[in-house]
């Protein structure tokens, strides 16, 4: 497996890059901002983008959307809940003193269980909400990326439009019920693992 986390824009979110090493297919998750720097590596490592991963739609996210779509000709992957904030990411990003441009209609609709592979790489759609309606995490290959959902020693605001604190505590309790060994790949700040949150995450003990 090939993985690259890129830490990109004003809001330092986290942009993946997951590729079968053999094959080089890969995925983009939550392209954010400074697409210039995520493409480039693309084109230095060869990789064929299969899909473009919104693990939610808030306008911090999506911001070089676009572009790495133009670039890779990429499917846009999205939960059906999350349609509302993908179409109205102008208004969203405009509350906080931010443009964001008009994204594309997405190509894939995921629900719970559905199945994402790249290459020998084939990774789970978890549908976890409580920072959004549409949240989703990745798991497969070791790896569990949790997009606003979990993040090392914390978890996803829940005063955002979507956001609810008992579906959150219901997808908590799911994420780390997962194997301790599991490393979390966040959409903002380090990595993490199950184990580690388990025990140290102030929301155990919310739940």
């Amino acid at each position: 497996m090939i993985l690259q986390r890129f830490v990109v824009g004003p809001l330092e979110n986290n942009c993946l890059i997951i590729a079968d090493e053999e094959s080089k297919e890969a995925l983009v998750v939550d392209p954010a901002d400074e697409p210039d720097r995520i493409l480039d590596f693309i084109v230095e490592n060869h990789l064929k983008v299969k899909y473009i991963v919104c693990t939610h739609a808030h306008f911090d996210h999506v911001g070089a959307l676009v572009e790495i779509k133009e670039g890779t000709g990429a499917l846009v992957v999205l939960h059906k809940d999350e349609l509302f904030l993908y179409r109205n990411v102008n208004k969203q990003a405009a509350m906080w003193g931010f443009s964001a441009d008009p994204l594309p209609e997405p190509d894939i609709l995921v629900s719970e269980g559905d199945f994402l592979e790249v290459g020998g790489l084939r990774f789970e759609i978890f549908h976890t909400p409580g920072h959004s309606s549409g949240g989703i995490c990745l798991y497969g290959g070791g790896i569990l990326v949790t997009g606003d959902t979990l993040f090392a020693g914390s978890v996803g605001r829940t005063d955002l439009p979507g956001g609810n604190v008992e579906l959150l505590k219901k997808s908590f309790q799911r994420l780390v019920s997962l194997p301790g060994e599991v490393r979390v790949l966040p959409g903002h700040g380090p990595e993490t693992t199950i184990k580690k949150e388990k025990i140290d995450n102030f929301f155990s003990h919310e739940v």
